[in-house]
């Protein structure tokens, strides 16, 4: 992106569009009051100061504007009301109905996938994250170039030629695009395979992944810091971290497992954004357990619970049937004690936890869940040991539970609650 919203903090409007009512339905129940609240919420994640909201209703799209007269009106009144440096339209423009507005409103204008890339060049902190946000926003560019030079199509030559300085200024255009986009695809599908060569490593080594997905905002990264000690930036921000983070955690029986906090979902990710975002998710599909944080609090939790089973599935991880699924209700210190009895008997799949991460209350009754959940696909296997094999002994406790321990003479038996891998990385560093 060029436009550098985010060097010094901007004035805006933001106009939500209510869309028609066959394209609506596929919102899943949001109003467009938590939509247009979603949407100011984006544009303090990038510190741009809200003067103003307004929802629009558009009954007709007009295709050169999306939308219609009387609903520009009203917005161009509130433009003059309040004097905005950008209005941003939580809608996808395209680069002609982007252009007719900022004439007609005399504004600068973007739309939701601006402002999402925005977000991101800005949470971005890795190197393979600053490179997928580069990848999307030059894909994005590339598909606004068409209407870029139209004021240079009049300096056409004499000669008979049907080509100008316009068209040869875009192609340069397109063609540098082109060619960055390359290197970066190039670049990443290394980085990818470094990963990849490292999840092994991990596989081969240590402790069972336990990922945290959720929708933005729901207290993932405030549920990491309080059951890892660590110091991963929270606040009350949309996107308020972007790349994953990684940090070791014990369980109640002594276990360590690695605790993965990962980008949060949101609804109408731009396209150009996908593959930066799954990118970052990787790893839950092959996490040991995952955790479904969810905002208990918001008026809009069902809908994105609906979000986050939709990204799942196009993960190849069935919401359904997945037994690692485990739904954390999180912020239930903002619930009144009736709306907690209903959650507590709400109908839903596989476990459910409820938790304020902010308070630390429920935490025991997760990791008891982790626990269970890690459980069903261990076995209990019996193990003796020398009484001089200490290490072997502490390696089982940290990647195993040791259900029962007898001492005999000079051996240990041990009954040890461990997976099918476990047990094959312990046996192939201790001969037993």
């Amino acid at each position: 992106m060029k436009d550098n919203l985010t060097n010094n903090e901007l004035t805006t409007l933001v106009v939500h569009v209510v869309l028609p009512n066959d394209f609506e339905k596929k919102r899943q129940g949001r109003t467009p009051e938590t939509q247009l609240e979603e949407a100011v919420g984006l544009a303090a994640a990038i510190n741009l100061k809200v003067l103003e909201s307004h929802i629009a209703k558009v009954y007709k799209m007009t295709a050169g504007y999306l939308i219609g007269e009387g609903a520009r009106n009203t917005i161009k009144q509130l433009i003059e009301d309040v004097s905005p440096q950008v209005v941003i339209v939580n809608a996808t423009l395209s680069p002609v109905q982007q252009r007719n507005l900022e004439k007609e409103w005399a504004v600068k204008v973007i739309d939701r996938t601006s402002l999402i890339l925005e977000i991101f060049g800005a949470r971005a902190q890795t190197r393979e994250g600053k490179m997928q946000v580069e990848l999307a926003a030059l894909s994005y560019q590339r598909s606004r170039l068409v209407k870029s030079w139209t004021h240079l199509e009049r300096q056409r030559g004499g000669t008979g030629s049907t080509g100008g300085p316009g068209e040869t200024q875009l192609e340069l255009d397109r063609r540098l695009i082109d060619d960055k986009i390359i290197l970066l695809k190039d670049q990443l599908e290394h980085v990818r395979k470094n990963r990849d060569l490292q999840r092994k490593s991990r596989e081969r080594a240590p402790f069972p992944v336990i990922a945290i997905v959720g929708y933005t905002n729901a207290g993932k990264s405030t549920l990491f810091n309080v059951l890892t000690g660590a110091e991963v930036y929270a606040e009350n921000l949309l996107f308020a971290t972007l790349d994953p983070t990684m940090r070791r955690m014990k369980l109640e029986g002594g276990r360590d497992v690695i605790l993965s906090d990962t980008v949060g979902f949101i609804s109408d990710l731009p396209t150009h954004l996908v593959a930066a975002f799954r990118a970052t998710l990787e790893q839950v599909q092959y996490a040991d357990v995952i955790l479904h944080v969810r905002d208990s609090s918001s008026p809009d939790t069902e809908a994105q619970r609906n979000d986050v089973i939709q990204i799942l599935k196009d993960m190849n991880i069935e919401y359904a049937t997945d037994n690692r699924i485990i739904e954390v209700l999180n912020k239930i210190d903002q619930l009144p004690n009736d709306a907690i009895e209903t959650w507590r008997h709400a109908e839903y799949h596989g476990r459910q936890v409820m938790v304020s991460a902010l308070n630390g209350v429920g935490l025991d009754k997760l990791k008891s869940a982790i626990e269970d959940v890690m459980a069903q696909s261990h076995t209990l296997r019996h193990i003796t040991l020398s009484v001089q094999d200490g290490k072997a002994l502490a390696w089982l406790h940290r990647h195993g539970s040791v259900i029962n321990r007898e001492d005999n003479g000079e051996n240990i038996i041990l009954e040890v609650s461990m997976d099918e891998s476990e047990y094959q990385k312990f046996s192939s560093q201790f001969i037993i």
